[in-house]
């Protein structure tokens, strides 16, 4: 390798899936270099990022593994139930089920996952968070704030050189820097997507009456309005709107958006408000026409970026970084050179038809429950009630939405590397 390495792997992006992934390669003995823009300081305000992630159970085995789960439990909310409804015009939320509904629960597949929930619900901040203390803890270096500026993986190593002018020398650089990725840019590698007509806005609220671990999933033509509990009795909402009524949404006076929720959320819960600042955030599908280039690997929103209608984007980016580290490790284990191209195509071969097809999966779901035709009404009402009634197929739906299908990484099965 040409010069002297400065580490293992350099990570560009300290977010949620690169911070896992960084974990994971320090504890295989891998020397890492985590690079951000963002200072950990302003990652964790509050008003940094007002998404709350139903995050896989099979995830958060993940963290478990890696020693980070308690640091996240105490503001993990178990979800017990999720109850789906079809709406035909933007009323009132209900508690009750409607003509058209489907009701999953976790303990019809109590037997298959040793008792865990669908998943849990957590505010992004608290998982930056936990893992920004879990990188402390374990001495893993990182650089921030810092940006990369370009990446030469022509040689024998990858150099990058940041935007302050040092260079750093890597065997492996990965992008875990988002939609917009330097990395990728940098690796050639260009990207397919669309945006859809939609923007999520997103809000904390407080509730009157406890939710018990329900998500609740309202479909308009508008788009999904979904509840999604948190813990101490909060709840939080991903409410999709057209572009210009997301806007107007955020800009309101509270009291005037206060007005415009409960009228979509109705009473079920009691009294609601709205704690803290809301966020808007334009919609769209995203996919990397590859996921390696010489001596480059991505993960995460870097890699595919979707519609969070099913809740899966940021799963999909944990299972790249176990994925990954699985990969790495082995590769490392067996003295092998862990940026050579047959190394990282073992990774690009696992991940790539699952975030496809994911990635697909989702757009279909979001162009069929995002439209008031009637045709495409009757046809979904058919499937939704089908799948309602034929309990193996909830089940199958809910092990899917677990991550518990298909090839998993042995920190998706809660194994250590």
């Amino acid at each position: 390798m040409a010069g002297t390495p400065d580490a293992d792997v350099i990570i560009a992006g300290a977010g949620i899936a690169g911070a896992t992934l960084a974990l994971a390669l320090n504890g295989a003995g891998l020397k890492i270099i985590l690079i951000d823009p963002q200072p950990f300081s302003v990652q964790l305000e509050h008003t940094f990022d007002g998404r709350a992630s139903a995050i896989s159970f099979s995830a958060f085995r993940q963290w478990r593994a890696l020693g980070v789960a308690p640091l996240l439990e105490p503001h993990a909310q178990r979800i017990e139930q999720i109850l789906v409804t079809d709406g035909r015009a933007p009323g009132a939320s209900s508690g009750s089920p409607s003509a058209v509904w489907l009701r999953f629960d976790a303990a019809e597949i109590a037997d298959r996952c040793d008792g865990e929930p669908l998943g849990y619900m957590l505010e992004n901040r608290q998982i930056r968070a936990g893992l920004s203390r879990a990188l402390e803890d374990a001495g893993i270096e990182v650089l921030t704030p810092a940006q990369v500026d370009t990446v030469d993986a022509s040689g024998g190593c990858a150099i990058v050189r940041l935007a302050d002018g040092s260079v750093l020398r890597a065997a492996l650089v990965v992008g875990a820097d988002g939609r917009g990725s330097r990395v990728r840019r940098e690796a050639a590698i260009g990207v397919t997507g669309w945006d859809y007509p939609q923007s999520g806005v997103v809000a904390t609220v407080s509730l009157e009456r406890d939710h018990h671990g329900v998500a609740y999933e309202h479909f308009l033509p508008s788009g999904p309005f979904a509840i999604l509990p948190l813990t101490d009795k909060r709840a939080s909402l991903v409410w999709t709107e057209s572009p210009a009524r997301g806007a107007a949404l955020k800009s309101a006076r509270l009291e005037v958006f206060e007005a415009h929720l409960r009228r979509r959320f109705g009473d079920f819960l009691g009294d609601i408000g709205v704690v803290g600042p809301r966020f808007v955030y334009p919609l769209s599908l995203q996919l990397a026409d590859r996921l390696t280039a010489p001596r480059t690997a991505l993960i995460g929103d870097a890699a595919h970026a979707i519609h969070p209608i099913a809740g899966q984007g940021l799963n999909m980016g944990l299972k790249d970084a176990a994925a990954l580290a699985q990969v790495l490790i082995e590769a490392l284990r067996l003295g092998e050179d862990i940026g050579a191209e047959t190394v990282l195509e073992r990774y690009a071969r696992w991940r790539g038809v699952d975030n496809i097809g994911v990635a697909l999966a989702t757009d279909v779901f979001t162009r069929l429950f995002s439209t008031n035709n009637p045709l495409v009404r009757a046809a979904r009402d058919i499937g939704v009630a089908a799948v309602n009634r034929i309990a193996p197929a909830r089940r199958f739906f809910m092990t899917e939405a677990g991550g518990a299908v298909g090839d998993l990484p042995r920190l998706l099965r809660g194994e250590a590397l």
